[in-house]
């Protein structure tokens, strides 16, 4: 059951990791979306820049030494992304880079948003 369970947020941290850097597709058609996902954007680009761990990190290390196996040390995008996408550990001068990945993506998706709703929003002559 603990396995499940640290599996189960193993799942909701990539959902929330694919909402922070890509929750801004959802703006463009749903602009009231921005609600959640700019809170979720900027927490996401928090925690790299300041090397936060993330909460459900040691939730999950917690429910993974429940059911008997180990906890890992570090964070989620070390132990289960970067492996990965990057050979090497998560290094400060990484952490920056996707902080303002996310950053980035985010405000490209944006400002399309911003020119749909403008374009709805201009008189048609």
């Amino acid at each position: 059951m603990y396995t499940v369970l640290a599996d189960l947020i193993v799942l909701a941290h990539f959902l929330f990791i694919a909402f922070v850097i890509l929750g801004g597709l959802l703006v463009i058609r749903w602009p009231r979306m921005s609600f959640l996902q700019i809170p979720a954007a900027l927490w996401g680009a928090a925690v790299e820049f300041f090397a936060w761990i993330c909460p459900l990190t040691p939730l999950e290390n917690h429910f993974r030494d429940l059911a008997g196996g180990g906890s890992y040390s570090g964070d989620f995008i070390t132990r289960y992304l970067l492996l990965i996408i990057y050979p090497e550990n998560l290094t400060p001068a990484t952490q920056y880079i996707l902080g303002g990945l996310v950053i980035f993506i985010n405000a490209i998706f944006y400002a399309i948003a911003i020119c749909k709703q403008r374009s709805l929003r201009a008189p048609v002559t």
